[in-house]
């Protein structure tokens, strides 16, 4: 059975890059547009993994995992944050959230793949 992988990124284009490269190498991609729909996504699909966006409408990606981690039946997936908001202090905001990882974009597909594959392992 393969992993399922919730992405929480609001640009088409950035959903699309992300499904192409976990797709291809085996894992199963669920999608939500806003933080709101991934908090709702999350209860839903129980995914193995969050791939989430900081900067997203209707709820931000710092909310969406505050709710996610305070949830006791979702509170052990990892979260990781895969954002372009790169500010001094950003990753330790995301950290105290209780994101688990930290990746700005633009990324390296084979770095951002060997983080995900390192939290699923």
């Amino acid at each position: 059975m393969s992993k399922r992988i919730l992405v929480v990124e609001d640009q088409p284009d950035n959903r699309q890059i992300l499904r192409d490269l976990f797709e291809s190498t085996g894992y199963e991609i669920v999608e939500a547009e806003d933080g709101q729909a991934g908090v709702v996504a999350a209860k839903a699909q129980r995914p193995d993994l969050i791939l989430m966006d900081i900067q997203l409408p209707v709820m931000d990606g710092y909310e969406a995992t505050r709710r996610i981690k305070a949830d006791p039946d979702l509170k052990a997936i990892p979260i990781i944050v895969v954002t372009s908001y790169a500010l001094s202090g950003d990753d330790i905001k995301a950290r105290a959230a209780g994101c688990d990882g930290y990746v700005t974009k633009p990324f390296s597909p084979r770095e951002l793949l060997a983080k995900v594959k390192e939290y699923l392992a």
